[in-house]
């Protein structure tokens, strides 16, 4: 399974770190182990739907327990009913340089 998800902090950070919010959520991600990539507008997480979907509910309340106020998290996930689904090589590999 794929998931892109975005999260959209109120405020994205603090005036000591403009991107705080964001950088706890990315934390919580790299804590979990599983193949990820972080992008402009958002990361991309690659696992089974037992991880994924435990996963993105930690990314979104990571942000919240780092301090925002509030959170929208934008979430997109890929699956099929075979668990094997494209990985991210398979979707954008020939596209890399």
């Amino acid at each position: 399974m794929i998931a892109e998800i975005q999260v959209l902090p109120r405020p994205v950070g603090t005036p000591e770190d403009r991107y705080a919010h964001v950088d706890a959520a990315i934390a919580a991600i790299t804590r979990s182990g599983l193949a990820y990539e972080v992008g402009a507008m958002g990361t991309t997480i690659e696992g089974t739907p037992d991880e994924i979907w435990p996963l993105l509910r930690t990314i979104h309340e990571a942000t919240l327990a780092a301090g925002a106020e509030g959170c929208m998290s934008m979430i997109k996930v890929s699956g099929s009913a075979a668990d094997d689904g494209p990985s991210v090589q398979d979707l954008v590999g020939k596209h890399r340089a």
